[in-house]
């Protein structure tokens, strides 16, 4: 005990973590949870206390914890070769074979992988490369990027710019001028309730339409957009949205680059969300499912078409001048053929389809007719529960009533882990791959145990 103890005295004086509130944490009037272990989709603290974790850490452990193949990969890797850099064409027998296998899994329009070591740096690396793409082809004004409010893209400055989250924005002096934001495709917080999912599908559209018009498609350089908004509200767009809005971007020559940390690699029950919902993008980002969390590692796919124009610009140029440190790091790339084959092996895309739907149609079972629950949506083994203080009105909660929140924490003592989304009263699911029904089953039944606890 006194080692635990003194485990949480340093944290709280030494430990600087992300999307806290400092002051609180700092004060030891929060939680502080330590984690020591996991198997499958439960994950335990130093307390012996198990969980399921029904948000596979941040919807990253796609495999599920305590993969001995994937460890004894990176094990090996590291005994091999803990690390070379990946500049002026230096390679390893991890990184090249990851690249390989994630062009067999991608898009056939796609060409290379550049290797990262997050979503948001794999996004930085995408806004330099869109910039130079239209500087080689010698179209210096078209370089904004088109976001949409409630997308996550990243939280350093031109990722947070990209991201449309209040929270990352304040006293942060972003968004930055190159980046605008349209309309969000979630259709339950529409403006106009009277619209139906067509009607609004032609409002994002035409919203879009405006905002080229406004600003000159000769300065816009690109849209990006999640096949499914994740941190925003975990929300499926309508029907119809992504034909749509391709549409609108090929009739103004605006690359697409569509943002797969959370869903590439199984999560909406196909390889790629780009697949599911028949999106061709110039410029593919991943991250979060790359390794199943396993070791840091992101990259940003790139279509033949922006390929060769990057080939031509070094042609002219010489080397391209954008790198890390860390790009390809054969530990993370040995991670990620080991994840990769894995997911292959056990099939657990498919699983991920077969129990995500269940895991949904169940949540509606459960707590579809509750009074204070507005919608509940989800795609693949994506769910979530978006809370209303009316029904019938749609009339949301004072956000400092903190519902969300208080869900989250009901539903953690029930030794369950979901995530109260940002902006918004929503309790989000994002479960490992390996997800049995019997897990799903008891997802759900503390699920609604806690909302009964906390709205009745």
């Amino acid at each position: 005990m006194l080692s635990n103890d003194q485990l949480d005295k340093w944290d709280r004086e030494n430990f600087f973590h992300p999307s806290t509130h400092l002051a609180q944490h700092a004060r030891g009037e929060s939680p502080n949870r330590i984690i020591t272990g996991g198997s499958g989709v439960y994950i335990e603290d130093r307390d012996g206390n198990k969980l399921l974790d029904g948000f596979a850490g941040l919807y990253c452990v796609n495999a599920g914890y305590g993969r001995a193949e994937i460890a004894e990969a990176i094990a090996a890797q590291a005994k091999e070769l803990a690390y070379y850099h990946a500049y002026v064409g230096h390679g390893t027998e991890a990184s090249i074979t990851l690249a390989k296998m994630v062009l067999d899994r991608a898009p056939k329009n796609m060409s290379k992988v550049y290797f990262g070591l997050s979503g948001s740096d794999a996004n930085e690396t995408n806004i330099k490369l869109i910039w130079y793409y239209n500087n080689i082809l010698g179209r210096p004004k078209k370089k904004k990027i088109i976001s949409r409010w409630r997308g996550y893209h990243g939280s350093g400055l031109m990722t947070g710019s990209l991201t449309g989250l209040a929270g990352f924005h304040n006293k942060f002096d972003l968004p930055l001028s190159p980046i605008l934001h349209t309309v969000a495709p979630y259709y339950f917080r529409r403006d106009d309730l009277s619209m139906s999912e067509a009607d609004f599908v032609a409002h994002c559209v035409s919203e879009l339409e405006a905002m080229i018009a406004r600003e000159g498609a000769d300065t816009i350089a690109a849209f990006i957009g999640e096949p499914v908004l994740g941190t925003g509200g975990i929300v499926p767009p309508p029907a119809g949205y992504w034909p749509a809005i391709q549409a609108v971007l090929k009739k103004h020559d605006i690359l697409l680059v569509a943002d797969e940390v959370v869903t590439g690699f199984g999560r909406l029950g196909t390889m790629f969300g780009s697949d599911h919902f028949g999106i061709e993008a110039d410029i593919i980002t991943i991250a979060k499912g790359l390794t199943s969390a396993y070791a840091p590692l992101s990259g940003s796919i790139i279509s033949d078409k922006v390929w060769k124009v990057l080939e031509q610009g070094t042609d002219e140029n010489g080397p391209i001048g954008h790198g890390w440190t860390y790009s390809a790091h054969p530990i993370g790339a040995a991670a990620g053929v080991a994840n990769l084959k894995l997911i292959d092996d056990l099939n657990l895309i498919a699983n991920a389809s077969e129990i995500g739907a269940y895991l949904n149609t169940s949540m509606k079972a459960a707590l579809g007719e509750h009074p204070h629950v507005g919608d509940i949506r989800g795609e693949g083994m994506l769910c979530a529960v978006e809370f209303v203080e009316e029904r019938a009105a749609r009339k949301f909660y004072d956000p400092a009533q903190k519902i969300g929140p208080q869900i989250s924490a009901a539903l953690a003592k029930h030794n369950v882990i979901a995530r109260a989304m940002p902006q918004g009263d929503i309790l989000g699911f994002a479960p490992p791959f390996c997800l049995t029904k019997a897990e799903a089953d008891i997802v759900v039944e503390k699920t609604a145990l806690a909302v009964k606890e906390v709205l009745g």
